[in-house]
Formats: structure tokens, sequence, C-alpha cells
């Protein structure tokens, strides 16, 4: 039974998890955001692998848009292998670990701590290494996680990534809106029985593209990777924009093309993007809240709720991991 797996369990334990980072770091990440406006910040500087990489995608996003910060991606091959770390100076060096034991992560803060640097870290384990060498460390209160792929420990570290945004744009607008957060992901995991039969159609996929622009680039590149790890799918993620700039010529009738389309900003340009697949006989399968856009789908998968676009891949990817569950 899929329902006594650890990963059935991990999955529908994400509106806890949810809860308890919520009211638990809301007050350290405050304080996170007062010594980034204290010390005048210029950049964050993200370390993460994985799944973490993938969150780091959406704080690229979201940092840059709500409280317009450079957002950098470490490369931490130039601190481990090549050993030439760049300077770091004036830059915040966050790293992103579920386990908080990644030997490269933990290099890229060690290194901006012996730069004299500000330095914080999203982990699951407060008191691993990445830890140690972080100023300040927001716990994602997910428990032990011990699927090998990451659901719960994901949406928590996209929770993390929303409250340092509302907390640098002190914004109580933006921090109601994270609270509902919970309740909100609970719903949409209500949508397991019906996605279960839909995926029965995808069963034997051997390939397949996943589709996000925006906030939910990062979604696509997650969708992919649980698709990939759970499925052995050969699954590659794209934005819209780079799609059509020579991928697109792999569509073929009934190739099947994930698309992640909520309501927001990056919805005329999913709405006209959807076109060309079909012009192609693709089987578009399309993740939204929008009637207009499910419309276009072969496949809708309807989100129940409606939320914020910029905190909409927390809700998105849900979906996502009960199709790659079952």
């Amino acid at each position: 039974m899929i329902e006594n797996t650890f990963l059935y369990k991990e999955i529908h334990e994400q509106p806890k998890v949810l809860n308890l980072l919520i009211r638990h770091e809301k007050e350290k990440i405050q304080s996170l955001a007062a010594e980034i406006k204290a010390r005048k910040i210029a950049y964050i500087l993200i370390a993460a692998r994985g799944s973490s990489d993938n969150a780091a995608r959406y704080a690229q996003y979201l940092l840059g848009s709500i409280n317009r910060l450079p957002i950098a991606l470490a490369t931490p091959s130039l601190f481990t292998i090549y050993k030439t770390p760049p300077r770091m100076r004036d830059a915040l060096v966050l790293g992103i670990s579920q386990s908080g034991q990644s030997p490269d992560i933990v290099a890229v803060l060690s290194e901006a701590r012996s730069q004299g640097v500000l330095t914080a870290s999203i982990t699951n384990f407060p008191a691993s290494d990445l830890a140690q060498v972080s100023d300040y460390i927001i716990d994602l209160h997910a428990g032990q996680e011990k699927s090998i792929a990451a659901t719960k420990t994901y949406t928590s570290q996209l929770a993390a990534v929303a409250l340092i945004s509302a907390a640098l744009a002190d914004d109580a607008e933006m921090f109601s809106e994270i609270s509902q957060i919970p309740d909100l992901s609970a719903k949409t995991l209500a949508m397991q029985k019906e996605i279960g039969q839909i995926a029965q159609r995808y069963r034997y996929m051997r390939a397949c593209v996943v589709i996000g622009r925006g906030y939910n680039y990062a979604t696509a590149f997650e969708l992919a990777l649980k698709l990939k790890e759970l499925t052995y799918t050969v699954v590659e993620p794209y934005s819209s924009a780079d799609f059509l700039h020579g991928p697109v010529a792999m569509i073929e009738h009934g190739f099947p093309v994930f698309v992640i389309a909520p309501s927001g900003a990056m919805l005329p340009e999913m709405q006209n993007f959807i076109p060309t697949l079909q012009e192609r006989g693709a089987e578009v399968i399309v993740i939204s809240d929008n009637p207009q856009i499910l419309k276009l789908a072969r496949i809708p998968l309807e989100l129940p709720v409606n939320v914020p676009e910029w905190l909409s891949p927390i809700i998105t990817i849900l979906p996502g991991q009960l199709l790659a569950l079952n």
C-alpha cells in the first residue's frame, strides 16, 4: 500500500512542518533581516545542492523581485577543488542543506566566515557542520526524512526563503499570506486520489519535459528531479523562453509536457506558449488554479486553492510530488 511508504507519510506531513517553521523561526529570521540591513548587505550568495539548489532558484526570483537584492549561486568547486574562492565582501553567504553535512556547502560558508562575511544556514539539523559555520541558523523543523526524495524539507526551505523576504520587506501582509500556507497545502494534498488515477496514464512514460517560468522556474526543476528520482524517467526542466530556443524541436505527437502555470504575472506568457506545444502534437498537462489555461490542457490538474504568485511554488510542487509518488 502506497499509504504505508515513508514518502507518502512525509509528503502528507508538510502542512504540519510548514506550520512549525512559521511559528518557531519567524523571530529568528527577523533578527537575520535586521542584521542584513544593519550591515548594508549588497547581495546574497547561496550555496546548495539538489532540491536545496532548486530552493535557491526560488530565492533568486523572490529576493530579487520583492527585495531588489542580487542573488548569486555559489560554485563550490572553486572552493574545494580549484582552491580559488571569490572575494565575498558585502555579501550574506547562505547555505541551504537538508542534512547540513555536504562538505562543499560547508566549505563555502567556512571560507565566507574566514573572510569576515555574514553567514546563515537553512537546515534540518541545527547541530550540523553547516550550522557550526553559520552566524544564523534557520531550523526546518521537518524531523527525520527517511525517503530518498526530499519533499517536506524542500517546501520548508521555500517557506524559510519566503519568511526572509517578508522580514526584509517588513511587510505584515506578506507574513499574513505566509501564515495561510499550511492550510492551503493541506487542501492541495487532498488531490491525492485524483492524481493517483491520472498517474496511471503515465506509468510507462519514458521521457517528458517540465516547463515553468518566474517564481515557478524552481518548480520545473524540482518536479523534474522528483520524476527522475522516483520514476526513472528522462525528464528535462526548462523555462518557456528557453524551450522555444531549440529544445521545442524534440516535441512529437503525444510527447508529455508538464506546464506549471498558476495565476499571476507569468500566466499570459504561459497561455501564449501552450498553443505552440499543441501545434506540434504535445500532450499538455497543466498545473494551475486558472480555469482559462486549464481548458488548454489535455490533462488539467486544477489546484483547489488560490495563492499569491510569490508563494505559489510551495503549492504547485505538491501535485508534482503526488504524481511522482504514484
